[in-house]
Formats: structure tokens, C-alpha cells, sequence
């Protein structure tokens, strides 16, 4: 089914799902989520040591502009004021990651002051009725430890084991559910396969051998949360890509798996069979990573949720040799970044996922959103083309629940504009937009819609 059309709601109020909708249930979470580099600022307060993003966004043309998260939504300071504008709107989960550069001093010992932000913050989250999604590695490596290596040396798993180990222990009691990681394909491809991202090294073994210590460092980490915070949910956040070939030559069709493999099973698999996917190895030959014994058990342990991000499909051909390239569609529909809109790649992985993988755990869709060029006028942040993109996701979401995925929730990327990675502050996927110069909040016209959802989504089941 496409959704390519707004369903029948009238203009006045164009996100509002149909009465048959699964996201009406209750117990069906909407929230929005953020990640600690794109928003606190304060990189240099409170014994907060650099961090890889901290040393890429120095070396010039790393960055658009040569932005930096520096300042970024200066939340770090004023997370008071967005605490309450998220509750006010009536979200009911915050997805959130905490900075490990924050919290650790070089030696390892805990930095009390960078934990006491999370606790006030976590603290209030749980005063407003709000579910807490806390993510431990969104990408924000202390640089000590990528001076030693990086992802590319095992003992960074380890020292993410202690780092999960103190966060659990510290914060216990405050968070529903642990992501260890947040999409370790970037880390991993970008960080360290193509270099757009920090570290900034461009090598396929690279890629590899850091997804590998990427992923130990998450199965090192789900017993210790488990113990320390028994209570809450533990999972991983993986980013996902739907790939299309441009024909149906079977050089094409072959070039379109690839293109999942590299992107999908390349984490997946290792994650819920234990087991390296080995198509990927024919896309990049010689490239296995160093796997010692005992590591793909300890890397496919269970999982009580799996976190899912998907933002656009790729449309793809054949090489000529192993792998795919990009053949980018004409007259589609696309998004600031010039990704396509395309709601039914999520609806069609998520299926898939559920075939390919018995053990699928339950799934949050733990970012979905886009970028536009926002603007206030008038005191106002019409985003309209954001509140389409929007309601045809979630209806994807709602087929995808309706073919037999256990889908639990779904969190907006992002509450908020902030610092956009490469692509520095031009680029605004918040429904709150944000004036970097002032740092004022205008609540976007999604955001508006989403939260007269919400509260006619409640009043309704008190109704029933």
C-alpha cells in the first residue's frame, strides 16, 4: 500500500491518524528523542573531557561552515525550560543519550558533577510522567580513548563495559529502557570506512573491525545493565536502509541485496544470529574482522527491544564488479538532506525483518523524521511538508503492526534543530525550531498536531 497521500482528515488538521489506526491503542508510545552532542553545548564545563566530534569539527572542512556543537541548543544549561516545553506538548517518551566524555574522568573514576546534570534531568523526566529511552554511545568517543585506537582496538569494548556499568548503577531506577548503542553503521562506515564521519578514517577493514568492537562492546554491556538496573529494558539502535534496484536484471536485483546486507544485516545478523553475514565479505573481500572465541555469543545475546531509524530508500545498480552504486530517481519527492521520501521502505523492512529473523524482539522506531529549510514568520513554523512526511511514516508504522511486527513505540527525530553532525547547523529536522543567535524555542506547526493527538488520543481512552 502506498503512502504517497494525506488520508481523508480535512486541511485543518492533516496528521491526525484514521479511526482504525494502531496508534490509537494506549500502549502504543510517542515521544521524540535528541542526542547529547547535537544539543547540550558546555563542551568545556564541568570537567567534560573533548571528544572525537569535539577534534573533527576542529580540523577545517570537516564540517559545513565549521560549525561545532560547542553551543548547539545550550541545553546543558536551560534542559529545565525543555523538560517542560517536551511535557507541554504531552510527549510521552524521551529518548535522550548521555555524553561519556561527561561522566568519566581520564582515569575512569566517575566525574560527579557531569552525572548530576543526567540525575536532575532523568529526575524530572520521571516527575512529568515521561518514559525515559537512554541511549550510552550516540557517537561521542572520549578522544583519549581514540587516541589509543579507537573502535579499532578491543579495549575500547571493555572500557565501554565499565562505562555502562557506572551509568547503570548511577542512574537506576530512572530509566525504562537501556540503548546501548545508537547506530553502529555510522560509527563503524562512516567513523572509520569513509571518513564523513569522526574519526574520520577511511579504510573497508577499518569499518569491520570497529563494527565488530562496536558490537562486542554492546553484548559486554547488556549482562551489566541487567544486573544494576533489572527493571528496565535493554536493547541497541540500529539504522536501516531499503534498497531498490534500478532494473530487474538480476545484476541489479543483486546490487539491491548487497545494499541491505551492507546496511541491515551487516549489524542484524551478528546481533540475532550470532553470525557475520558473508555477502558482505564478497562486497569487500579480505576484510573480515579479528573474532575471538566466545565473541559472537556474548555479541548475540537477547535482547528485550530493538531500536530502528530509517529516514529514505536508495535507489541502486549494479557496479559492473561486486558491489552497488546510487542511481538517484528523478521527480521524487525529497527532503533538505535530498534523501527521498519514501514511508513504504520502512513498512517493507520492518516485514522483512520479521520473515528473516525468529527472534525479532519487540521494536521501537526509535527515530524517523526529516529535514527542512524551517523558518519563523510571524511568530510561526509552518512545516507542512514535515507534518505529511510525518503522518505517512506512522501509517507505515501502522500497516507494518497490522502485518504481525510487534511495534511498541516511536520517537520523532528530533525534538528540537540542533547540530546536524557533517552538516553542521543548516540543516532542521526539530519540531521545536530553534534561533541558534538566542537560543529561543518556536514550537513548530508539527509539533502543534502531534500534541492535539496525543490529547485527543487520551482523552479518547479514558472515554473507553
Amino acid at each position: 500500500m502506498a503512502h504517497d497521500a494525506l488520508s481523508s482528515h480535512s486541511s485543518a488538521d492533516p496528521f491526525t491518524p484514521p479511526a482504525d489506526s494502531t496508534l490509537w491503542r494506549e500502549n502504543f508510545l510517542l515521544g521524540a528523542a535528541t542526542a547529547s552532542y547535537q544539543i547540550e553545548g558546555a563542551v568545556n564545563e564541568d570537567g567534560r573531557l573533548p571528544s572525537i566530534w569535539d577534534t573533527f569539527c576542529a580540523t577545517p572542512g570537516k564540517v559545513l561552515a565549521g560549525d561545532s556543537g560547542e553551543v548547539a541548543c545550550d541545553h546543558y544549561h536551560r534542559w529545565e525550560a525543555d523538560v517542560d516545553m517536551l511535557a507541554g506538548l504531552g510527549l510521552e517518551g524521551y529518548r535522550l543519550s548521555i555524553a561519556w566524555p561527561r561522566v568519566m574522568h581520564l582515569d575512569g573514576t566517575p566525574n560527579r558533577k557531569g552525572l548530576d546534570f543526567y540525575k536532575r534531568l532523568l529526575t524530572r523526566l520521571k516527575e512529568k510522567g515521561i518514559t525515559t529511552f537512554v541511549t550510552l554511545y550516540h557517537w561521542d568517543l572520549p578522544q583519549h580513548l581514540e587516541d589509543r585506537g579507537g573502535w579499532l582496538n578491543r579495549e575500547t569494548a571493555y572500557r565501554f563495559a565499565d562505562y555502562a556499568d557506572l551509568m547503570s548503577r548511577e542512574l537506576a531506577g530512572n530509566v525504562d529502557a537501556w540503548a546501548t548503542l545508537n547506530e553502529p553503521w555510522c560509527s563503524a562506515y562512516l567513523g572509520y570506512g569513509n571518513g564523513h564521519h569522526a574519526p574520520g578514517l577511511v579504510n573497508a577493514r577499518f569499518a569491520t573491525q570497529a563494527m565488530h568492537h562496536l558490537l562486542l562492546a554492546h553484548g559486554l554491556a547488556v549482562p551489566v545493565l541487567s544486573a544494576n538496573d533489572p527493571a528496565s529494558q535493554k536493547g541497541i539502535v540500529a539504522n536501516i536502509g531499503r534498497g531498490t534496484p534500478n532494473s530487474d536484471s538480476a545484476d541489479d536485483r543483486r546490487a539491491a541485496h548487497l545494499f541491505e546486507v551492507q546496511h541491515n544485516a551487516w549489524i542484524l545478523d551478528p546481533l540475532l544470529k550470532g553470525t557475520y553475514p558473508q555477502a558482505l565479505f564478497e562486497l569487500w573481500p579480505g576484510t573480515e574482522p579479528l573474532i575471538l572465541d566466545g565473541d559472537m555469543q556474548t555479541i548475540s545475546a537477547p535482547l528485550d527491544f530493538l531500536g530502528i531509524n530509517y529516514y529514505f530508500r536508495t535507489n541502486v545498480a549494479s557496479d559492473g564488479a561486486h558491489g552497488f552504486k546510487d542511481v538517484p530517481l528523478q521527480g521524487v519527492e525529497r527532503t533538505q538532506m535530498g534523501w527521498e521520501v519514501y514511508p513504504d521502505g520502512l513498512c517493507d523492512l520492518l516485514i522483512s525483518f520479521r520473515r528473516e529473523y525468529a527472534n525479532l524482539p519487540p521494536v521501537y522506531i526509535t527515530e524517523n523524521g526529516m529535514a527542512s529549510d524551517d523558518k519563523v514568520i510571524d511568530g510561526r513554523v509552518d512545516d507542512t511538508q514535515r507534518i505529511s512526511f510525518l503522518k505517512r511514516h506512522l501509517a507505515a508504522v501502522d500497516e507494518a503492526i497490522k502485518a504481525g511486527v510487534d511495534i511498541r513505540g516511536y520517537f520523532l527525530w528530533s525534538l528540537m534543530d540542533n547540530f546536524e553532525w557533517a552538516f553542521g547547523y543548516e540543516r532542521r529536522f526539530g519540531i521545536v525550531h530553534v534561533d541558534y543567535a538566542t537560543q529561543k524555542r518556536t514550537i513548530k506547526r508539527s509539533a502543534e498536531l502531534v500534541s492535539r493527538f496525543l490529547k485527543e488520543r487520551k482523552e479518547r481512552n479514558l472515554r473507553i
